[in-house]
């Protein structure tokens, strides 16, 4: 049976033009699935998701069997998440703009759905992945738009490794201090 996963974003409910485009391209997906199902996630009901915290992040790079109750609570709705995006068959997200990308709600939804060793593999630092910097980007569009013109970014990449146990804390920020102080005072 064909299952639509479909995320509502706007917290304007009846007024959200996004909601209303999502509930006709809902009724004629059903119409063409007649047998299928809808889940539908709305994030803008039942209270925000919780923000990535470090229980979360430890549970994530962590054997599930080892997670303390602290870990096995952060880490719940995530795989709740997962588990809704894994059994559906076709995706829907309706969503509005704000200032110029995803809302928080949104990407809330994205950091834990995105899970290393559930969802994605490798480190995506040094992958083809490794271009999807959307970051700096946007970080200097939004800034420009404000009117800060004179931006730099600094990517300290592959972080993760330290998480992944690839690497010290020790070591990592050995290599990445003076570099991001030589970017940042130049």
């Amino acid at each position: 049976m064909p299952t639509l996963l479909r995320i509502d974003v706007s917290p304007r409910g009846d007024y959200s033009v996004s909601k209303k485009l999502a509930d006709a391209v809902t009724a004629a997906w059903l119409a063409k699935n007649p047998t299928g199902t809808v889940t539908t996630r709305d994030l803008s009901k039942g209270g925000p998701l919780p923000f990535v915290d470090l229980p979360w992040i430890t549970a994530a790079y962590s054997a599930p069997d080892s997670h303390s109750q602290e870990q096995k609570a952060a880490i719940a709705v995530s795989n709740e998440l997962i588990a809704e995006l894994k059994s559906a068959d076709t995706i829907l997200i309706s969503s509005p703009l704000y200032n110029f990308t995803l809302p928080a709600a949104l990407k809330a939804w994205v950091d834990h759905i995105v899970r290393f060793n559930v969802t994605f593999g490798p480190n995506y630092v040094g992958s083809p992945a490794s271009g999807m910097d959307f970051f700096s980007p946007y970080i200097k569009a939004l800034f420009g738009f404000i009117g800060i013109t004179d931006t730099s970014v600094y990517l300290a990449g592959n972080s993760s490794a330290v998480m992944q146990g690839k690497t010290t804390l020790e070591a990592h920020l050995a290599q990445q201090t003076p570099l991001v102080l030589e970017a940042f005072l130049k």
